[in-house]
């Protein structure tokens, strides 16, 4: 049998925080972004944050409404609700409305009484912070109107704190590391930018067990009760340091880059030189490169959602747009997942689709890149959106169905039809697509597995960070906003790696030539790194001033491999390490042209004829011939005249997705 090329993926880092030695939690199990649609009746919202038993806060606020945002602790009960927007005292719900419990999973709603939560049809954004050392901590007191201080369990130095008096109307108060001095707050129920008064932080700094309160009412009245939500900045894990933060408290002024040491998936925003609102920008609702249209919710007021400049993503942090001349502080949160996957169906999905307009197709997780083809064949079928690009919030958000297609080198298109809506488990069908008889490749962003990257290209060699956590296997790029080819480039046939001729490096996803494109000193000038990939002076890779995207995979055990095999002229296995087989499977052949072929589980990878689609052409799904067969470690290749996947000599790479 022909030797078969494949290669280990390195084992990815488990980032995480760990609790005095104890297990790694990672930021995925203490917070996270949930979007909902109300129903008047009971939900539940299972988003993996233990609340039950570790304790926390569920923020929430009407996206589609003017409604008032609702803050809820498992300290102070789940029927006691304050609002950021207001002065006012806490409310109390009746039992079985509202927030009714919290969950080890998450939470439950039940029908609206004190606040307009589960209100039918409305849509909602919830953001959860569990209590965890060096993230977050939620203290009550009764103030004694004396300098004092409040012990916490935030285990760092607090470098964020919003304090809020729940028995009668007083203004919330913002402590942050940021601010001119600690005799300095803001006001988070206002505008207003920081004002000092030493009565309110006693001109005292916190320390990692500590935080000082004087005289004045609105943090410490005689008698008053007070709640008090501590961030921490910083801090790293016990015995973890650098990259594994998942919080930072900072400011930036004007129109910058922010470094972080990761890409946020969270991000509160606050002028505090000047009288603006404050900005909560997420990645569930859109949070895109470039941050021309991200999502705003402003905790300051009750208003519905708006669209507006904001910041955009980058895998070490965010740019800010809109921000020139202004002082901001923010607090920013490491964007999940950080575990490495263990089972492809928590960052893979196919799906085979002609459904109705409004029909969801179910993932288990957030969907950040869709890859859909149109299977009777389309002038544009085969295209790809991506959460990172602009995610669409609902199903008319006709602005954010921007799409790029994969047998063309035309730039993203925006359409004018109603596409899809992306939420937390997956995606919704609009009235448009519901037409066609689609199949749907459904992608989440994870560790050693599937990474995304938008860019602007200099025209000079250059590296840009990722968040792969392995170094890539097969990276496609794709020019936004130009007529370019798209770029391929894999490790199994590359010139710097020594396997593979100087003009024989790169290939182009919407062409069935061999791989003999531009070659790598001026495309990847560089082999690709766990944290890097590198980029020469190729226009279509890296253009001065072109916009792009980058799509990086890897092999990732029991998940994902990417691999290249010898062909036999018959038929031989693929082993990609798997235990009941690929659900999907592209091949493409690299010595001579050949298609860039696709299966899927969905379609049929069977015994007998599997439905196969093009990424490079725009023709209808091919349903006669039997060229992939299962296999429970990988896929088994036929040589057919149809496909030409399994030539005798003919080499070949693939990407396998169990």
């Amino acid at each position: 049998m022909p030797a078969i090329t494949t290669r280990g993926a390195a084992s990815a880092k488990g980032f995480g925080f760990t609790n005095g030695g104890g297990p790694v939690t990672y930021i995925e199990e203490v917070f996270s972004t949930y979007l909902y649609t109300g129903n008047a009746s009971t939900q539940t919202i299972t988003n993996g944050i233990d609340l039950s038993t570790k304790g926390g806060m569920v923020w929430s606020k009407s996206r589609s409404n003017a409604t008032n945002h609702v803050l809820r602790d498992t300290v102070r009960g789940n029927l006691s609700g304050l609002n950021s927007n207001q002065t006012s005292a806490q409310t109390i719900s009746s039992v079985g409305y509202d927030l009714t419990s919290f969950n080890s999973t998450g939470f439950s709603l039940g029908p609206d009484f004190q606040e307009a939560q589960n209100t039918s049809g409305s849509t909602y954004a919830s953001w959860t912070f569990r209590k965890q050392p060096k993230f977050f901590d939620v203290v009550t007191y009764t103030g004694n109107g004396s300098n004092r201080t409040i012990a916490h369990n935030l285990g760092s130095v607090p470098s964020c704190m919003l304090v809020k008096r729940t028995d009668t109307a007083e203004s919330w108060i913002v402590y942050h590391r940021s601010l001119t001095s600690n005799y300095y707050y803001l006001v988070l129920n206002s505008t207003a930018g920081e004002a000092t008064d030493l009565a309110v932080w006693n001109g005292t700094t916190p320390t990692s067990s500590v935080f000082s309160v004087g005289t004045n009412v609105n943090v410490n009245a005689s008698g008053g009760t007070y709640v008090a939500y501590l961030f921490a900045h910083d801090a790293g894990g016990f015995g973890l340091t650098g990259a594994d933060n998942v919080i930072s408290c900072g400011s930036f002024t004007g129109n910058t880059t922010v470094t972080l040491g990761y890409e946020p998936q969270w991000v509160l925003i606050k002028n505090y030189a000047g009288a603006n609102s404050w900005t909560i920008i997420d990645n569930m609702r859109g949070m895109e490169n470039p941050g021309n249209n991200n999502a705003l919710l402003r905790p300051n007021t009750g208003g519905a959602e708006g669209v507006g400049q904001g910041i955009f993503p980058i895998a070490t942090g965010f740019t800010t747009t809109g921000y020139s001349g202004l002082s901001c502080i923010y607090i920013a949160i490491r964007r999940g997942p950080m575990k490495v996957p263990t089972v492809g169906t928590s960052v893979f999905a196919p799906f085979a689709s002609s459904g109705a307009t409004g029909t969801q197709l179910t993932t288990n997780f957030p969907v950040d890149s869709g890859w859909f083809d149109f299977r009777g064949g389309d002038t544009n079928n085969a295209s790809v959106l991506d959460r990172l690009r602009r995610v669409p919030s609902t199903s008319t958000d006709t602005a954010a169905n921007i799409f790029l297609t994969t047998s063309a080198t035309a730039a993203e298109t925006t359409t004018s039809v109603n596409g899809y809506e992306w939420w937390n488990t997956g995606i919704r069908i609009g009235p448009y697509y519901a037409t066609y008889s689609t199949v749907y490749w459904l992608f989440g962003r994870a560790p050693g597995f599937f990474d995304e990257v938008c860019y602007t290209g200099t025209g000079s060699v250059r590296t840009i960070s990722h968040n792969l956590t392995v170094a890539p296997e097969l990276m496609i790029s794709k020019t936004r906003g130009t007529l370019n080819p798209w770029q391929v480039w894999t490790s199994y046939f590359s010139y710097l790696s020594g396997t593979a001729p100087s003009d024989n490096c790169t290939a182009v996803l919407n062409s069935s030539n061999a791989f003999n494109g531009y070659s790598e000193s001026s495309s990847i000038s560089a082999l690709p790194t766990a944290s890097v990939f590198s980029l020469g002076t190729q226009a279509v890779w890296n253009g001065s001033g072109n916009t792009a995207v980058m799509y990086l995979f890897a092999s990732c055990p029991g998940v994902s491999k990417v691999g290249s095999y010898t062909g036999n002229g018959s038929s031989q296995t693929i082993a990609c390490g798997f235990t009941a087989g690929a659900r999907f499977v592209l091949i493409k052949r690299t010595d001579s042209t050949g298609d860039w072929y696709v299966w899927d589980s969905v379609r049929g990878i069977v015994a007998g004829n599997d439905p196969h689609l093009s990424l490079n052409t725009t023709a209808a799904e091919v349903t006669t011939d039997d060229s992939v067969d299962t296999d429970n470690s990988g896929f088994i290749v036929n040589q057919l005249a149809a496909t030409n996947i399994n030539v005798t000599s003919a080499t070949y790479i693939f990407l396998a997705i169990a």
